[in-house]
Protein backbone atom coordinates (compact mmCIF):
# COMPACT_ATOMS: atom_id res chain seq x y z
CA UNK A 1 0.00 0.00 0.00
CA UNK A 2 1.44 3.22 -0.96
CA UNK A 3 2.72 5.64 1.64
CA UNK A 4 0.09 7.23 4.14
CA UNK A 5 -3.07 6.34 2.17
CA UNK A 6 -4.99 4.97 4.85
CA UNK A 7 -4.53 7.63 7.49
CA UNK A 8 -4.79 10.29 4.60
CA UNK A 9 -7.89 8.37 3.08
CA UNK A 10 -9.86 8.34 6.44
CA UNK A 11 -9.04 11.93 7.55
CA UNK A 12 -10.11 14.14 4.63
CA UNK A 13 -14.28 13.03 5.26
CA UNK A 14 -13.50 13.54 9.27
CA UNK A 15 -12.02 16.84 8.44
CA UNK A 16 -15.29 17.75 6.70
CA UNK A 17 -17.43 16.44 9.57
CA UNK A 18 -14.94 18.36 11.88
CA UNK A 19 -15.64 21.84 10.10
CA UNK A 20 -19.47 21.32 9.47
CA UNK A 21 -19.59 20.33 13.25
CA UNK A 22 -17.40 23.49 14.26
CA UNK A 23 -18.97 25.97 12.31
CA UNK A 24 -22.96 24.86 13.78
CA UNK A 25 -20.95 25.25 17.12
CA UNK A 26 -20.03 29.02 15.98
CA UNK A 27 -23.63 29.57 14.89
CA UNK A 28 -25.13 28.08 18.18
CA UNK A 29 -22.90 29.66 20.77
CA UNK A 30 -22.40 32.81 18.90
CA UNK A 31 -26.59 33.21 18.98
CA UNK A 32 -26.83 32.26 22.42
CA UNK A 33 -24.33 33.98 23.76
CA UNK A 34 -25.99 36.95 21.78
CA UNK A 35 -28.81 36.56 23.86
CA UNK A 36 -27.28 36.19 26.78
CA UNK A 37 -25.82 39.83 26.48
CA UNK A 38 -28.49 41.51 25.42
CA UNK A 39 -30.44 40.35 28.80
CA UNK A 40 -32.65 38.13 27.24
CA UNK A 41 -31.81 34.77 29.11
CA UNK A 42 -35.25 33.42 29.90
CA UNK A 43 -35.74 32.85 25.82
CA UNK A 44 -37.68 29.79 25.26
CA UNK A 45 -34.57 27.87 22.92
CA UNK A 46 -31.91 29.26 25.11
CA UNK A 47 -32.49 28.76 29.49
CA UNK A 48 -29.54 28.08 31.32
CA UNK A 49 -28.19 28.03 34.65
CA UNK A 50 -24.83 29.07 36.71
CA UNK A 51 -22.41 27.51 34.11
CA UNK A 52 -24.36 28.37 31.43
CA UNK A 53 -22.50 31.85 30.24
CA UNK A 54 -19.07 29.63 30.54
CA UNK A 55 -19.96 26.99 28.53
CA UNK A 56 -21.10 29.72 25.66
CA UNK A 57 -17.68 31.75 25.98
CA UNK A 58 -15.47 28.39 25.83
CA UNK A 59 -17.58 26.77 23.23
CA UNK A 60 -17.57 30.05 21.07
CA UNK A 61 -13.47 29.97 21.32
CA UNK A 62 -13.46 26.04 21.04
CA UNK A 63 -15.20 26.03 17.83
CA UNK A 64 -13.38 29.26 16.42
CA UNK A 65 -10.13 27.14 17.45
CA UNK A 66 -11.33 24.68 16.11
CA UNK A 67 -12.08 25.67 12.54
CA UNK A 68 -8.85 27.21 12.16
CA UNK A 69 -7.27 23.95 12.94
CA UNK A 70 -9.25 22.49 10.00
CA UNK A 71 -7.07 24.97 7.64
CA UNK A 72 -3.89 23.97 9.08
CA UNK A 73 -5.10 20.30 8.24
CA UNK A 74 -6.28 20.55 4.78
CA UNK A 75 -2.65 22.39 4.39
CA UNK A 76 -1.17 19.45 5.81
CA UNK A 77 -3.45 16.76 3.69
CA UNK A 78 -2.35 18.76 0.48
CA UNK A 79 1.78 18.43 1.59
CA UNK A 80 1.48 15.21 3.57
CA UNK A 81 4.91 15.39 4.83
CA UNK A 82 6.82 16.01 8.05
CA UNK A 83 7.16 19.24 7.69
CA UNK A 84 3.37 20.03 7.31
CA UNK A 85 2.55 17.54 10.12
CA UNK A 86 4.04 20.18 12.83
CA UNK A 87 1.56 22.72 12.15
CA UNK A 88 -1.56 20.96 11.98
CA UNK A 89 -0.42 18.85 14.85
CA UNK A 90 0.34 21.95 17.26
CA UNK A 91 -2.99 24.09 16.22
CA UNK A 92 -5.24 20.51 16.45
CA UNK A 93 -3.78 19.99 20.03
CA UNK A 94 -4.44 22.95 21.28
CA UNK A 95 -7.92 22.76 19.79
CA UNK A 96 -8.42 19.86 21.12
CA UNK A 97 -7.35 21.21 24.43
CA UNK A 98 -9.79 24.30 24.74
CA UNK A 99 -13.01 21.96 22.70
CA UNK A 100 -12.36 19.46 26.16
CA UNK A 101 -12.63 21.99 28.64
CA UNK A 102 -15.96 23.27 26.71
CA UNK A 103 -16.74 19.63 27.75
CA UNK A 104 -16.51 19.62 31.14
CA UNK A 105 -18.04 22.90 31.29
CA UNK A 106 -20.91 20.90 29.70
CA UNK A 107 -21.07 18.31 31.96
CA UNK A 108 -21.22 20.52 34.51
CA UNK A 109 -23.67 22.65 33.06
CA UNK A 110 -25.86 19.25 32.77
CA UNK A 111 -25.26 18.13 35.89
CA UNK A 112 -26.38 21.22 37.61
CA UNK A 113 -29.70 20.63 35.80
CA UNK A 114 -32.31 23.69 35.17
CA UNK A 115 -34.59 24.33 32.25
CA UNK A 116 -32.26 24.34 29.19
CA UNK A 117 -33.89 25.45 25.98
CA UNK A 118 -33.51 23.16 22.68
CA UNK A 119 -30.67 25.04 21.10
CA UNK A 120 -28.82 25.03 24.38
CA UNK A 121 -29.29 21.25 24.48
CA UNK A 122 -28.14 20.69 20.59
CA UNK A 123 -25.19 23.36 21.45
CA UNK A 124 -24.18 20.89 24.26
CA UNK A 125 -24.44 17.66 21.99
CA UNK A 126 -22.38 19.13 19.42
CA UNK A 127 -19.42 20.25 22.07
CA UNK A 128 -19.40 16.33 22.88
CA UNK A 129 -19.12 15.10 19.28
CA UNK A 130 -16.95 17.56 18.30
CA UNK A 131 -14.44 16.74 21.40
CA UNK A 132 -14.47 12.85 20.29
CA UNK A 133 -14.09 13.86 16.33
CA UNK A 134 -10.81 16.22 17.42
CA UNK A 135 -9.82 13.35 19.25
CA UNK A 136 -9.59 10.83 16.37
CA UNK A 137 -8.36 13.17 14.28
CA UNK A 138 -5.47 13.83 16.83
CA UNK A 139 -4.88 10.08 16.76
CA UNK A 140 -5.05 9.60 13.04
CA UNK A 141 -2.38 12.41 12.45
CA UNK A 142 0.10 10.34 14.86
CA UNK A 143 -0.48 6.81 13.50
CA UNK A 144 2.91 7.56 11.32
CA UNK A 145 4.39 5.95 14.56
CA UNK A 146 3.78 3.29 14.56
CA UNK A 147 3.54 2.65 10.85
CA UNK A 148 4.34 4.85 7.65
CA UNK A 149 1.62 3.28 5.46
CA UNK A 150 -0.98 5.90 8.17
CA UNK A 151 0.81 8.55 7.49
CA UNK A 152 3.89 10.77 7.91
CA UNK A 153 6.43 8.53 9.48
CA UNK A 154 8.64 10.66 12.45
CA UNK A 155 12.18 11.45 11.62
CA UNK A 156 12.13 11.14 8.07
CA UNK A 157 12.76 13.72 5.88
CA UNK A 158 12.26 14.46 2.03
CA UNK A 159 14.94 16.85 0.33
CA UNK A 160 15.35 18.73 -2.67
CA UNK A 161 17.69 16.38 -3.79
CA UNK A 162 14.96 12.84 -3.20
CA UNK A 163 12.23 15.44 -5.22
CA UNK A 164 14.70 14.91 -8.27
CA UNK A 165 15.33 11.38 -8.23
CA UNK A 166 12.00 9.89 -7.98
CA UNK A 167 10.73 11.31 -4.09
CA UNK A 168 12.61 8.58 -2.27
CA UNK A 169 12.22 9.52 1.26
CA UNK A 170 15.91 9.63 3.42
CA UNK A 171 16.24 8.13 7.31
CA UNK A 172 17.43 11.21 9.04
CA UNK A 173 20.54 10.67 10.91
CA UNK A 174 20.68 9.91 14.85
CA UNK A 175 22.24 12.49 16.44
CA UNK A 176 23.86 9.67 19.28
CA UNK A 177 25.31 7.83 16.64
CA UNK A 178 28.97 8.68 14.91
CA UNK A 179 28.52 9.02 10.91
CA UNK A 180 30.03 5.93 9.58
CA UNK A 181 29.35 6.29 6.18
CA UNK A 182 32.78 6.73 4.19
CA UNK A 183 33.18 9.52 1.63
CA UNK A 184 34.28 9.00 -1.70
Amino acid sequence: MAHGRVGRGLMGPLLVVNLMVNLIILGLAGWSLNKYIDGQQNHHHLGGNAATTFVLIFALLAGTLGAASVLAALRHMHAWRIESLASADSSATISWAVMALAFGLVWKEIRIGGRRGRRLMTLEVFVIISTFIQLLYLLLLHAGMFDNKYGPTYGRYRNAADDEHGGVTSTAQDPDKPNTSVAG
